[in-house]
């Protein structure tokens, strides 16, 4: 029996001192980046091209339109935005950065709102890692970066021939017990002493991401960083160093590189809700 005042499980309510310090977080980071050249968009809650961007579809909440055409609630807004940008509004504008503040809907009743930005065409990682740190400092709060490079466990993968699955599912344990010295090696590393030392030992086939991992780090305003050279993470698009922002067990923001339609671009999200509890404790 579903009582008259219930709302479904994983739908967000707000009121009083939450609903004000939500305002105030999203006024706060849409302030910040249109200060850094960012145009606002706001992109339907429909969209045909979900299925692109998450690595389980059975979290889609799928219907159909008028046309038997396959449809989604938005459950990520990076490529949504890229496409509406590059190919709808193409001849409109001429602009390559916008962010977004607006909620997405994964099954069965799960909403999250965001706070994001797209910067399309542009490919220096550490452009996006230092606008991320410069919104962490002017919230106040310090968690951890965890820095990574999809690149690193494909190429692991294939160099010892095992299945990509056991990076997806954070099968530390199974891959130790492969008992491959500079694997271990990597598995450990943290900082960027921890990496330096270990592209000394690894095949030459890995090398050039974990430099590129390390070089990314080196250059990284923020200093709470943790390296995470094997973490693979659940989005389909990230193509090369991505990171996550987390504290204990809320994650605060996810970001990186990625590439749509052939044009490789930029991009975070900040989740408002993780910010919230945050902010509350």
């Amino acid at each position: 029996m579903v009582l008259e005042h219930e709302i479904p499980k994983g739908s967000r309510l707000y009121f009083g001192k939450t609903a004000k310090l939500k305002r105030e977080i999203e006024n706060k980071l849409a302030s910040l980046l249109d200060e850094n050249g960012f145009e606002e968009i706001v992109t339907p809650n429909f969209s045909y091209s979900q299925h692109q961007s998450i690595e389980d579809n059975k979290k889609l909440i799928t219907f159909s339109d008028t046309q038997n055409q396959n449809l989604a609630l938005r459950a990520d807004s990076t490529l949504d935005v890229v496409r509406i940008i590059t190919k709808r509004l193409g001849r409109t504008t001429k602009h390559t950065k916008w962010f977004y503040v607006q909620p997405i809907f994964t099954y069965s009743s799960n909403e999250d709102y965001q706070i994001g930005c797209e910067w399309i065409n542009h490919d220096n990682i550490e452009d996006i890692l230092n606008l991320t740190a410069k919104i962490l400092k002017e919230l106040d709060v310090s968690p951890i970066l965890q820095l990574s490079n999809i690149n690193i466990p494909l190429l692991v993968s294939k160099e010892l021939d095992i299945n990509i699955n056991l990076f997806k599912n954070g099968e530390i344990a199974e891959l130790m017990s492969l008992d491959v010295q500079w694997l271990n090696d990597l598995i450990k590393v943290q900082h960027i002493s921890d990496l330096e030392n270990v592209i000394k030992v690894v095949p030459s086939s890995i090398k050039l991401e974990l430099e590129k991992l390390l070089s990314t780090a080196n250059n990284c305003e923020y200093k709470n960083i943790v390296l995470a050279p094997l973490y693979h993470g659940s989005l389909k698009y990230y193509d090369d160093v991505y990171y996550r922002v987390i504290q204990d067990n809320l994650t605060i923001c996810k970001g990186g590189r990625y590439s749509a339609d052939g044009i490789s671009s930029l991009g975070f999200a900040f989740y408002t809700d993780s910010l919230i509890k945050l902010l509350e404790d």
